[in-house]
């Protein structure tokens, strides 16, 4: 409904145009005025909807009641009844923050922001001073939503799962270590993107890899076309012994970003490109040609490491070459995964540690969600890719 302009000349007669969205100013007013107003309306319908007992109950002046809004610290007049029952839904009796506000903290934790990170900017956007006891209270609360979303029912069938980890530093019986937080991305037949869970590794080797893949199976996935993992030993062969049909295959992705780590900065670009004649090679044989010729070249012979790197993982890297170039493009394209590492690492750097396991995994939960909300539609390579899978996979991948 729009707001008659005459009205809006009314609100805006003598004031400085500057203030009108600063604190206290205008919007803060209307704020005010409204919120008051709907109290007011809510009370009215309470009295109206007690009945015969409304005879007794009236109206018994007000209470001043300070509140958190998105913007400021808000005085409201909140109306009372003599009967003591009513309770406003606008904002309930022990409430003393708007849901927005909530709201407002949840995105700047998930955006990677510390919790003094958080009351400084409150405080210095909004005048708003904030216990850092109020900040954990409001991102706690995400943990039921947080379990809840790791044990939903998933898709059937998906055509590609990338296994990915980032290594996060959690207090655990009073001593800091370092634990890894595996992340399951999956794609959807339609080409869309998902992020099936977060787990935080608490023993090494194939039982808990057997116990993450397990779990998809029990929550609903009952085939994976491509597993896409980095290389973990003995994860293969946990996906296999749970999805005998799964086609598991290195991440080209992990091998590129590791063999940067051996490349000086100013010589990385070029290492990349000559790389490139190694995954983009027609087949294994090919490939196994590139990267002698790699080896042999001057970055291989400036860096001998990189090859020894690909040789080493060779046998996992040959699934990759059956692949027609559609496929191929979804599994070595890099935006998705190195997108989400990029914002997964930005966040868990500003933190150092963790106090627990639920900490570290409330605020990866947060940021993988912030980061999915923006995945709009399917990466342009997927029109391709689809119908080499409908032809690879046949009725696995129609009936998914």
């Amino acid at each position: 409904m729009a707001i008659e302009k005459d009205l809006l000349d009314q609100l805006l007669a003598g004031r400085d145009p500057k203030d009108v969205f600063n604190k206290d100013g205008l919007v803060d007013e209307l704020k005010k005025a409204l919120s008051e107003r709907i109290l007011n309306t809510e009370l009215d319908e309470h009295l109206d909807g007690d009945g015969a007992e409304g005879k007794s109950n009236h109206r018994n002046g007000y209470s001043k009641k300070s509140v958190l809004t998105g913007t400021s610290k808000m005085t409201l007049s909140v109306p009372r009844d003599r009967a003591g029952t009513f309770d406003p839904k606008l904002i309930a009796k022990y409430q003393r923050r708007f849901p927005d506000f909530d709201n407002k903290i949840i995105s700047m934790y998930a955006r990677g922001m510390t919790v003094r990170e958080i009351r400084g900017h409150l405080e210095e956007l909004y005048g708003i001073e904030v216990s850092p006891d109020l900040i954990s209270a409001v991102t706690d609360a995400v943990l039921d939503e947080v379990a809840e979303w790791q044990n939903r029912p998933l898709d059937l069938c998906y055509p590609l799962v990338f296994f990915d980890a980032i290594r996060v530093k959690v207090r655990d019986e009073g001593f800091v270590r370092n634990k890894a937080i595996y992340i399951a991305l999956g794609v959807l037949p339609d080409g869309t993107k998902e992020i099936l869970g977060i787990w935080i590794e608490q023993t090494e080797g194939a039982k808990f890899w057997l116990r993450v893949v397990n779990e998809l199976k029990t929550r609903g996935a009952q085939d994976i076309l491509i597993a896409v993992v980095d290389g973990l030993k003995g994860f293969p062969e946990a996906i296999n012994a749970v999805f005998p049909q799964t086609i598991v295959q290195t991440c080209v992705v992990h091998l590129i970003r590791h063999s940067m780590d051996f490349a000086s900065w100013k010589d990385r670009k070029s290492v990349a490109q000559a790389l490139r004649t190694v995954y983009r090679a027609a087949d294994a044989a090919a490939g196994q040609a590139a990267l002698d010729d790699f080896a042999q070249g001057p970055w291989g012979a400036k860096y001998p490491a990189i090859a020894q790197s690909w040789r080493r993982n060779w046998e996992l890297v040959i699934p990759f070459f059956a692949f027609p170039e559609g496929v191929r493009r979804i599994i070595y394209t890099t935006n998705s995964i190195e997108a989400l590492n990029s914002k997964l690492r930005r966040a868990v750097r500003t933190r150092g540690h963790f106090p627990s396991d639920d900490a570290a995994a409330k605020l990866l939960y947060l940021v993988l969600n912030h980061a999915a909300a923006e995945w709009k539609r399917p990466p342009r390579e997927w029109a391709e890719a689809k119908t080499q899978f409908a032809v690879m996979f046949n009725e696995r991948f129609v009936n998914s």
